[in-house]
């Protein structure tokens, strides 16, 4: 159990999960689990509040864009949800822009091939890195997008790293309300 919600091996319930993101399960992160939401009650705090889970495992993915020479440039941030990533500084270097934002929920949307409020790194562009902030990647449980807003993954910080753009970056968000 988690929470009043009961995770399945995601691998048995591929009509709760886009195609790439089916497909990114299986060939990296097999022991993901999934669980079905109400896709009201997709947006963090409502999630935690109406289906009793904790928020301190909840994770979300950050989808960060910057230009060089005419050149889009995306990356997914994965953040706990008490945590802000730190665009202007932390992302926008590491994806060598002089100007980093979150990307427009249009943008995000078209790009991921995933709805908004359930975006995850699993299964986006094989192009994009994905940048996991160390209290992520240290934590036993998290839950993140599952490509819909209907679906919620669980899997570990660790399973997360097994995906292949994946990389740990310590201090890549900060607690909120810290400067």
């Amino acid at each position: 159990m988690f929470g009043k919600l009961n995770p399945v091996p995601a691998l048995d319930r591929p009509d709760l999960l886009p195609e790439a993101v089916y497909a990114a399960i299986r060939g990296f992160v097999p022991a993901a689990q999934v669980f079905e939401i109400d896709s009201e009650h997709a947006d963090t705090e409502t999630l935690c509040r109406v289906y009793d889970l904790p928020m301190d495992a909840m994770a979300n993915a950050v989808l960060v864009l910057g230009r060089r020479g005419g050149e889009e440039r995306f990356a997914c941030c994965m953040t706990l949800a008490h945590r802000r990533v730190d665009v202007n500084n932390v992302a926008r270097r590491r994806l060598d822009v002089r100007k980093a934002s979150f990307a427009p929920m249009e943008v995000a949307v078209e790009r991921s091939g995933m709805e908004y409020g359930g975006i995850t790194p699993v299964g986006l562009p094989a192009e994009w890195p994905v940048w996991v902030d160390g209290a992520v990647a240290d934590r036993d449980l998290i839950c993140v997008g599952a490509g819909v807003r209907r679906a919620k993954l669980l899997l570990s910080g660790a399973e997360l790293l097994k995906l292949p753009t994946a990389e740990r970056v310590d201090d890549l968000a900060r607690d909120v309300g810290v400067a």
